[in-house]
């Protein structure tokens, strides 16, 4: 993989389970972790960082991290690739 961390998570792509996402011809994405991406699109598509951040901080917490853990690993999601050019970074 040519990404260490998801582009649109951050999450660390050797912590995925699925080794990455999926592209729309079924090959793996070297980009997006398989949380974020299947099948050529995003699996929470929106274009606001923030709401997005929520839904992240929520799976996780759900997933029984700590919410300041949570709150942690978000935080620095703005700056990756996905999100710098998205239309509504407040």
């Amino acid at each position: 993989m040519s990404n260490k961390y998801c582009q649109s998570c951050g999450m660390p792509l050797k912590r995925d389970p699925e080794s990455g996402g999926t592209n729309a011809d079924g090959s793996r994405s070297e980009e997006y972790c398989s949380y974020c991406y299947k099948a050529g699109a995003f699996t929470y598509p929106c274009d606001d960082v923030r709401e997005f951040q929520e839904h992240c901080r929520k799976m996780m917490i759900a997933g029984g991290h700590h919410p300041f853990t949570a709150w942690l690993f978000t935080r620095g999601m703005r700056r990756l690739p996905r999100w710098k050019n998205a239309h509504r970074q407040r």
